[in-house]
């Protein structure tokens, strides 16, 4: 006769008890959720963990930081600026012109050094009607001291020794009240066409000036013109 042997229970059919369990329960999962869900919940968790990752993370710093700044210095700046025993560059500078003869203003004018003849007819107010600007050379430059002579149509005069080239200067002054014209006349200061005029009708009809404060006696001329020309006219 056998002896007797305790009959299995579930833990020795199955294996250990809770390896056994878990076993089963993974079993039926698998089955339950199928390779398509079990794939899809791997990738949602994947990419879950990914964003969570990247939100998280702290920022690397950005690429201008490490970066050298360049100057905001120029070539032509540095150029510019003074080394010591090397010569400053100069100012500009101004020279002094008397521009005279058929212009809007005659008087004496500062200019720049570069200036032409051309800018100095032009601070003068620019020539008048019945000038004639091409018997003088406009883009000739001009210099300190310099007297330019804008001349009337028809008129015939000669060059100063010492002006610029192609400046043309009118008769030196001063000028003869009893030989000179009336463009001659005209180029006086406060002298225009009418008083011109005026002084020759006077000399020609009362004779010769015996000095000249006898311009006093011509219509138009009081004791302040008189005094602004009296240097610039003899008898």
């Amino acid at each position: 006769m056998e002896a007797w042997r305790p009959p299995p229970d579930d833990e020795t059919a199955n294996g250990s008890g809770f390896v056994g369990e878990a076993r089963r329960r993974l079993v039926l999962w698998l089955r339950y959720l199928g390779m398509a869900r079990l794939l899809g919940a791997s990738l949602s968790t994947m990419l879950i963990v990914g964003l969570a990752w990247l939100l998280l993370r702290q920022p690397a710093p950005p690429v201008e930081d490490g970066m050298a700044y360049a100057t905001t210095s120029t070539p032509a700046a540095s150029s510019r600026s003074a080394t010591p025993g090397s010569p400053s560059t100069p100012s500009t500078a101004v020279i002094t012109v008397h521009v005279a003869g058929r212009v809007q203003r005659p008087g004496v004018y500062d200019l720049p050094s570069s200036s032409r003849v051309i800018d100095a007819v032009n601070m003068a107010g620019g020539a008048v009607f019945g000038a004639d600007a091409d018997a003088i050379n406009l883009a000739a430059p001009v210099v300190d001291g310099q007297r330019v002579y804008v001349p009337a149509v028809g008129e015939v005069v000669v060059s100063e020794p010492s002006g610029a080239d192609g400046v043309v200067a009118g008769p030196r002054f001063p000028i003869d009240i009893n030989t000179a014209t009336v463009v001659d006349l005209d180029r006086l200061p406060g002298v225009g066409p009418a008083t011109a005029e005026a002084i020759v009708r006077h000399r020609d009809e009362q004779g010769r000036f015996a000095s000249v404060d006898g311009l006093l006696d011509v219509p138009g001329i009081g004791e302040a013109k008189l005094e602004a020309i009296r240097g610039l006219v003899s008898v």
